[in-house]
């Protein structure tokens, strides 16, 4: 089982765990709700932040109190204050439901949760491509400075990152390469087939691939420091245009 299966898997468990509690907390059925939404709202609130930002100020306000509440009723209350047996007076809210309002809040909160679910491919997808980017970045950083020690060796590492991204672009596009171990020009000729790039940009990757071979295998000539930057540069706006 893959890494984003399991972590589909544990997120579908989560949702079903918050709706079962749900459901029985409706029921009147949950005889110790306090406990069990505290641990479920711990797990949930760790797993809207990591994989929708966005909508975590949301999930937070129908469980958190708002410090600048002025006041106590339908449009305010959360869960929090169910917790804690806070409600709003008969006077000023009558007919106020505090555990009907609560179990609101909790279906807000689940309806969300659901929403990440139902999309966590394209979020772990956008969260692998963030963390592959940052990884790169850090690989040309380390090439400039290995630079200095070595051309070839910053040269290689360069053909590393630009047939890893090829090799990423490639797949994205649903192209099979038939290399177990392609090289750069193994990969870069079906993408120019597939349309998936350009003329110029082929060209530009095919000297980058022969800066790369210098670098890599030809003993004879040594690589200039100006190839070895315009091969990191080229690896640099490879990786940021071309997917």
């Amino acid at each position: 089982m893959s890494k984003r299966e399991i972590i589909k898997k544990e997120l579908l468990a989560l949702y079903k765990e918050g709706a079962e509690l749900a459901v029985n907390f409706q029921k009147n059925e949950e005889k110790q709700f306090h406990y069990d939404y505290q641990r479920w709202y711990t797990k949930a609130i760790k797993a809207v932040l990591t994989l929708a930002p966005d909508r975590q100020s949301e999930f937070r306000s129908y469980y958190e109190i708002d410090p600048k509440r002025k006041s106590l009723g339908y449009g305010t209350f959360v869960i929090q204050d169910f917790l804690k047996g806070v409600a709003p007076s008969q006077s000023s809210c009558p007919g106020f439901d505090s555990r009907n309002q609560a179990l609101t809040c909790f279906f807000n909160q689940l309806t969300i949760f659901q929403s990440i679910t139902e999309r966590i491919d394209s979020v772990l997808a956008d969260i692998e491509a963030e963390l592959y980017a940052d990884l790169q970045d850090s690989e040309i950083v380390i090439a400039r400075q290995l630079a200095k020690v070595s051309l070839r060796a910053a040269g290689a590492l360069m053909g590393v990152v630009i047939e890893g991204h090829l090799q990423k672009v490639a797949l994205n596009h649903g192209l099979k390469i038939a290399k177990k171990n392609p090289t750069i020009s193994d990969l870069n000729d079906p993408l120019k087939s597939a349309e998936v790039i350009d003329t110029p940009t082929w060209r530009k990757i095919s000297f980058l691939a022969d800066l790369r071979n210098l670098c890599s295998h030809k003993k004879e000539a040594e690589p200039k420091k100006e190839q070895v930057e315009e091969l990191i540069q080229g690896a640099e706006w490879l990786t940021k245009n071309v997917f």
